[in-house]
């Protein structure tokens, strides 16, 4: 079994005194603990770009890319527990327990994860009080400049197994911290300052020298020319503001306070890092921080042989580039929740309608397409909104009736993003999509996802796109190629379960019914809110022969979507054979016609 070794942000959790709850009513509790599940943790699990990596009875393992998304699921998960608990008697509330820490972790190739990092976050839960947030000292340093809740510093703690103290923090959820006085940071001294440059009006950020810190000046070259191409891909996105190697080299080999390079260079967001030789092997990390508040949005690290250097070099570029815009693109998301109604701009209505496409179902959809359709009326030639918008139509149309309206207005919004020359390539991607299911024109849609590949080889939403659009479309291949790549550049991406489905459709393709079902449990378990994804699951176990297994899942989609049809298989973009082979299995485990 293979496995590999990574830094990731671990979150454990377990219900408090769970066999006492299950000892009296062990079927109520059971019931309640799905719902629960279904409902609330799993859904905002996958908001937050979280992996359920396994489950143990009442407890989770859970993965997030970064420790920020770690913390704001659980205390979204803890706050909701306090409203469905209220008016409960005590020996009736289900109350969760919550440890999180940054760490190094071994994940096998089952996707399993193991390691000191899994065990230091399950001895924090371990610890942890009723309804509260245990967080290590690497954890709670990655969110500290952005928590408002109270924290109580528990000190060094010795715990079980671990062989050093850890340092731990205790979250407490629903009381607000106590206002502290504004702190003066010292600039770096300088004998004449810059002056303090506007933010231009969208994303902007600078990607600072990396720091060599091996001592080896061979290792200098290759650091500056990764940030030359780290600049270069970041320039592909289009929505962004990327200052010129020549400005942000000014701040090579000084020490600087973040604060003022986003002063200086007028950008919202740095991204810095450093490279370390050991032996024959290299090591580079790198961190993006918001430059008004210093906050670390993401951070990561990357080995690879000395003897590889400039492949090493195109992984780690094509992989900062990849997970940089996601990232980018949730704090510009937070940012525009935070400003009043009055103040909303078109990039900042389009910016408030993507979560609510998160789903794709139809009710969270109308209000994307509202917000959408006030963007373009400000902005009539937005080709991300036109986008966006054309995806909402193919929602409506595909799971809420097959309406004629829904199919013009979504063909006719797409052809808007591709005619109008737009270098947006996740615009291009997503019109390439809604045109290739919608008008079964498989020609103009890869045409859409070759031309946005072209502009930004690194943009993984193009990659996730261009994943169904081809197995869709019958090519395996391709299908499996646009995934892979996908899910190595943005592993958490909310477009995550596209490449499953789209390695699912491909196993499925090759008639390799076993080893497609996995891929299709996985993009169920990344989006279980996504009506579709059990149809296909389903369907693959009918024809699996896995009659059984398909039962819940069947149940699950018809919850979801009470009017399901088979129809729907037959009116989007999928070709005939494919069509055929996925109708077959749906009969064989009973979905409507």
């Amino acid at each position: 079994m293979s496995e590999s070794r990574k830094i990731a942000a671990i979150l454990v959790s377990d219900v408090v005194g769970y066999s006492r709850l299950a000892g009296a009513d062990e079927d109520r509790i059971l019931a309640r603990l799905r719902a629960l599940r279904s409902d609330l943790i799993d859904p905002t699990i996958a908001v937050h770009n979280g992996r359920v990596v396994k489950r143990t009875g009442d407890g989770s393992l859970v993965e997030f890319r970064s420790v920020v998304d770690a913390v704001r699921c659980a205390i979204e998960v803890q706050n909701a527990m306090v409203e469905r608990n209220a008016g409960l008697p005590a020996d009736r509330r289900i109350e969760f327990r919550v440890g999180i820490h940054l760490g190094d972790v071994v994940e096998e190739s089952d996707g399993d994860l193991m390691g000191d990092g899994v065990n230091i976050a399950a001895r924090l839960e371990g610890i942890c009080e009723p309804g509260s947030i245990c967080l290590s000292e690497q954890a709670y340093w990655q969110v500290k400049a952005r928590l408002d809740l109270a924290i109580n510093d528990r000190g060094a703690v010795h715990l079980k197994n671990i062989t050093d103290p850890v340092h731990v923090y205790s979250l407490q959820v629903g009381v607000r911290a106590p206002a502290q006085p504004a702190v003066q940071v010292d600039p770096v001294r300088r004998e004449e300052p810059l002056p303090r440059l506007a933010l231009p009006d969208k994303p902007s950020i600078a990607v600072l020298p990396f720091q060599n810190m091996s001592g080896d000046t061979e290792q200098e070259y290759f650091a500056d020319g990764m940030v030359e191409d780290i600049i270069t891909g970041l320039s592909r996105i289009k929505w962004l503001f990327v200052i010129a190697r020549n400005s942000s080299f000014v701040y090579k080999g000084k020490s600087v306070d973040i604060r003022q390079v986003g002063r200086e260079l007028g950008v919202r967001y740095v991204l810095e890092g450093g490279v370390r030789k050991a032996g024959d092997r290299l090591r580079i990390s790198a961190q993006l921080i918001e430059a008004e508040t210093g906050a670390h949005l993401w951070a990561d690290r990357y080995d690879g042989a000395l003897e590889d250097v400039f492949d090493l070099q195109d992984q780690i570029t094509d992989k900062v580039v990849g997970i940089v815009e996601p990232s980018l693109q949730r704090s510009e998301i937070e940012r525009a929740r935070q400003k009043r109604p009055e103040n909303l701009d078109a990039y900042d209505l389009y910016l408030r309608a993507v979560p609510h496409m998160a789903t794709v179902m139809p009710a969270d959809a109308r209000i994307a397409a509202e917000l959408l359709e006030d963007a373009l009326r400000l902005d009539p030639n937005y080709a991300a909104a036109h986008a966006r918008l054309a995806w909402c139509h193919e929602i409506f149309f595909s799971r809420d009736g097959f309406g004629a309206a829904d199919k013009a207005a979504g063909i006719e919004h797409a052809r808007a993003v591709i005619a109008s020359g737009t270098d947006d390539a996740t615009a291009l991607a997503i019109a390439g999509f809604a045109i290739f299911m919608l008008g079964k024109d498989h020609e103009a849609g890869l045409t859409a996802v070759e031309r946005a590949m072209s502009l930004n080889a690194s943009c993984a939403t193009a990659l996730y796109f261009g994943s169904v659009i081809h197995a869709f479309a019958g090519h395996a291949a391709e299908a499996r190629s646009n995934a892979d790549r996908a899910l190595r550049l943005s592993p958490f991406d909310p477009m995550a379960y596209g490449a499953h489905l789209a390695l699912g459709v491909a196993g499925l393709l090759e008639t390799r019914y076993e080893e497609a079902a996995p891929h299709f449990a996985r993009a169920v378990q990344a989006n279980p809110r996504f009506s579709t994804l059990y149809f296909f699951e389903a369907a693959l176990l009918g024809l699996a022969g896995r009659h059984e297994e398909a039962r819940p899942i069947v149940q699950r989609l018809l919850e979801l979507e009470p009017g399901f049809r088979l129809r729907m298989i037959f009116e989007v973009g999928l070709v005939q054979n494919l069509a055929d082979r996925f109708a077959q299995g749906a009969r064989i485990v009973g979905l409507p016609e």
